[in-house]
């Protein structure tokens, strides 16, 4: 299980960094959903993908610390590319259900 969940968390962000939205109907269950956004399925993280990258066009997320349990993953990254800031922080927390991510949870120093 642990594998599993490491693995999601990091196809996760490669997805993002790599600009891949299409990868998110791979990455999320059909059934996400995502407290930050309010949102459900992976077309709402596809759209949120898609303004944050046409906001922030050189914008990447290095992973710094990765934990998992069970089911569970906590993570903490930079953001880089974002102008005129020092690279904020996000803390996420997501439950993993068959290799991909059901549930995400999060917080940002993003301003």
């Amino acid at each position: 299980m642990t594998d599993d969940v490491r693995a999601a968390a990091e196809r996760m962000y490669a997805a993002f960094n790599a600009r891949d939205h299409a990868a998110t109907a791979e990455i999320f269950t059909a059934d996400f959903y995502g407290h930050p956004l309010g949102a459900t399925g992976p077309e709402s993280v596809t759209r949120a993908w898609r303004r944050f990258h046409e906001r922030f066009p050189e914008v990447r997320v290095v992973v710094e610390d990765l934990i998992v349990e069970g089911d569970t993953a906590a993570v903490r990254t930079s953001v880089h590319g974002i102008p005129g800031q020092q690279p904020p922080t996000m803390l996420e927390l997501f439950r993993v259900r068959d290799g991909r991510i059901a549930e995400l949870w999060g917080l940002s120093s993003l301003r």
